[in-house]
Order: C-alpha cells, then sequence, then structure tokens
C-alpha cells in the first residue's frame, strides 16, 4: 500500500483555514472544493463542490448550511470520533461553506444517540466565538456566522436530507419529493447545503493545501482520502484512514482480519462481498465507501445476519412509500420462510429478486432503494442457492 500523508496526519491550526477563505473572493473558495473532486464523504458522493456552486447561484438573501451529524448507518462510528477529537474543525468547514455560499446560519443535527456528545460541540463553539473565529464580524471581514445544535429522535430515516430536513422543521422525519432540491428550497424553504461531519471536516485542509494536493491524496481518478468504521470479526476494530480507490485488502491487512466469509461495506444498505472480492476498490465506483465495514469470519451464519439487517430496515422505514413499507416485510418474509426450509430453490425465490428491482427503481429514497441490497449479495453469494446471475441487476 503507497504511503501518502493523510489528513490525520496533518493537522494546521484551527481557523487557519478560514482565515485564509475570507481572504478569497467566495466564488474561488467554491471553485477550490469544486476542484479539488471530494464528493459527499456521507456515502452518497454527490460532488461538494457542484452542490456549493448551485447553493451560491440561488438567488436568495437567506441561506444555510447544514451538517448531517446523525450517523444512525449500523457499523458506522467515524463521525462520532471526528466530533469528539476535531468540532472546531467541523465549525470551521461548516462556516468557510456559510462565506462560499452566501449563508450565515449553520446547524449541526446530531444524532440522538450522541448526546454525551454535546459538551465537546458547545466547547469548540465557545473557543472559536472567543477567538473571534465564529460569530459577528468575523475577524473583521464582515462576514457573519453563527452555529446552532439540534439533535433528532433516534429514526434512522433522517439521515436523508430531505427527512432532516422535516425534522428540523418540526414535522415527521420523512423524505420531501425532489425537486426542488434542498440547494434551491431546503430548511424554511431557503437554499440550504447539506453535508456530512467527514466532508465538512475536509474542507479547511482543502483550502490551505490546494486542490491538486487534496485530489492526489486518492488513488487514481478517486480524490481524495476516507475514514472507515471497522468493526467485526477483526484483530484491531477502530477508524482508519485510507486513500480513496484504495483496495479493500489493504484495510484487513490494517485491522488483522482472518478468516474472512464475508464483508459488509457501507453498512446494512451497502454490498455484501465474498472473500474472493476483496481486491475491489473502495470508491464512489466500486464499493459503497460510507464509512462502514463489517467482517464476518466463517464461523457466522450469513441468513442470520440478512435476517438481522432486514429486521433493522423493516423497523426503520418510515411508511410513506409502499415499495419499502411491504417491500421490506416480504423480503423479511422472504428469509424466515428460508430458515424455517419453507423454500428449496433458487425458482422459488424469482419473486423476491424481482421485487428487489422494484425496491429499488421505485422507493421514494435511499432507503428504500437500497434496502434490498444485502437480500441480494447473501441469497447469492452466501446460501446454496448461488447462481451467476443472481446480482444488483440494473446496478451500474
Amino acid at each position: 500500500m503507497e504511503k501518502k500523508v493523510l489528513l490525520a496526519e496533518n493537522q494546521p491550526e484551527f481557523g487557519a483555514g478560514l482565515l485564509k477563505a475570507l481572504a478569497m473572493d467566495p466564488s474561488d473558495v467554491v471553485g477550490e472544493i469544486r476542484d479539488s473532486g471530494i464528493k459527499g464523504r456521507g456515502g452518497a458522493g454527490f460532488p461538494t463542490g457542484v452542490k456549493w456552486s448551485f447553493a451560491a447561484d440561488a438567488n436568495s438573501s437567506v441561506k444555510y448550511v447544514i451538517c448531517n451529524a446523525d450517523e444512525g448507518e449500523p457499523g458506522t462510528f467515524k463521525d462520532r470520533i471526528l466530533i469528539e477529537k476535531y468540532s472546531q474543525r467541523l465549525m470551521e468547514g461548516m462556516s468557510i461553506a456559510g462565506y462560499a455560499i452566501g449563508g450565515s446560519k449553520g446547524i449541526i443535527y446530531l444524532r440522538a444517540e450522541y448526546p454525551y456528545l454535546i459538551p465537546a460541540i458547545e466547547k469548540a463553539r465557545r473557543t472559536l466565538t472567543d477567538r473571534g473565529l465564529l460569530g459577528e464580524n468575523i475577524q473583521g471581514s464582515g462576514f457573519n456566522f453563527h452555529i446552532e445544535l439540534r439533535h433528532g429522535a433516534g429514526a434512522y430515516i433522517c439521515g436523508e436530507e430531505t427527512a432532516l430536513i422535516e425534522s428540523l422543521e418540526g414535522r415527521s422525519g420523512m423524505p420531501r419529493n425532489k425537486p426542488p432540491y434542498p440547494v434551491i428550497s431546503g430548511y424554511l424553504n431557503k437554499p440550504t447545503v447539506i453535508n456530512n461531519v467527514e466532508t465538512f471536516c475536509a474542507v479547511p485542509h482543502i483550502i490551505l493545501n490546494g486542490a491538486e494536493w487534496y485530489h492526489d491524496l486518492g488513488s487514481g481518478e478517486c480524490a481524495g482520502t476516507k475514514l472507515f468504521s471497522i468493526s467485526g470479526d477483526v484483530g484491531k476494530p477502530g477508524v482508519y484512514e485510507l486513500p480513496m480507490g484504495a483496495p479493500l485488502s489493504d484495510l484487513l491487512e490494517l485491522v488483522g482480519a482472518e478468516d474472512v466469509q464475508a464483508v459488509q461495506v457501507g453498512g446494512a444498505s451497502g454490498t455484501t462481498v465474498p472473500a474472493s472480492a476483496i481486491h475491489r476498490a473502495l470508491s464512489f465506483k466500486d464499493l459503497p465507501p460510507g464509512g462502514s465495514v463489517i467482517v464476518f469470519d466463517n464461523t457466522v451464519s450469513m441468513i442470520d445476519v440478512l435476517d438481522n439487517f432486514m429486521d433493522f430496515f423493516v423497523h426503520e422505514s418510515c411508511g410513506q412509500c409502499t415499495p419499502c413499507r411491504e417491500g421490506t416485510l416480504q423480503l423479511q418474509k422472504a428469509i424466515e420462510m428460508i430458515i424455517s426450509g419453507e423454500i428449496h430453490s433458487l425458482e422459488e425465490l424469482d419473486g423476491f429478486f424481482k421485487l428487489a428491482r422494484v425496491m429499488k427503481t421505485t422507493s421514494k429514497c435511499g432507503l428504500g432503494q437500497t434496502a434490498a441490497n444485502c437480500f441480494v449479495d447473501i441469497i447469492s453469494n452466501f446460501t446454496d442457492f448461488h447462481r451467476d446471475n443472481c446480482s444488483h441487476e440494473g446496478d451500474e
């Protein structure tokens, strides 16, 4: 594995990135983020600079910057570590975004299960305010930016950006129809940029070191670095930073994974790969780099893993759209029939695989569109019902 100077090894003074940004034209800040190639580190992978440019161009005197800290994907805990250790860096990145798009207010939407992180966030906010790096007329620049802390009520669906906005506005966390997109009409119907904790933490590094520097941290066409939360049957679980585009095998070597049967990449809604596929790349073009990597050795029953994941999706579906609400229940029923021995052949599962494709193409949001991934992957690769063409049909 090629050794690169990763972000964790390059920690400038808090505020240095913001001060440099304030000396630039806002459009140049947006351009630097765009040219860096950074994509949303929450898992969706939308180009951050493009999102910021849409919000910057939106015609409104009021704009918002929201940090999605609702880290609810099973097996993910990287954002928790970033908030614990780098809350100042997070707020610095949000402030840079506010300056770039012309917004004066930021909101951190914190996962309900993370109340113990509130003191770290409040301390960082006080420190930045005392240093003149947050609040009114930051460093005499005329730029005002305030950050408010809000937290959810434990709903997985609020990781979806429009459901998060609904929650912030005091309604049930259910996804909105799109368009309009949040960058045009988001929080309180104003242009809104929503990015993940990890994305905002990377922004000051990009401003200080330049777009080319950040892009070259990655592998090939994949820009930057990525944090991964590693758990399961490994010798050294924890949070690891790798160049984007690195092979999964590099990560497994770092964490001391042995006797690997399967690896769940990208959380329950991601991709489950067998040991024979660990050469694949952790990138938006291959294995989904959302942040969660769960390793299972050969002592684990993968059908039991699938049963657990599908139970999670049934519980967390908001129930708004039929494909997700009913589809997850039907897939759960299929798993129960496999476990009880009522299903004996792959042909008996054809209808459920068709249902998985329908869910992917017709569900309203990412939960329903990806909830069947674990069903297709695990049935295809880790049961007696193997077949070569039993994959995510239609996936690119």
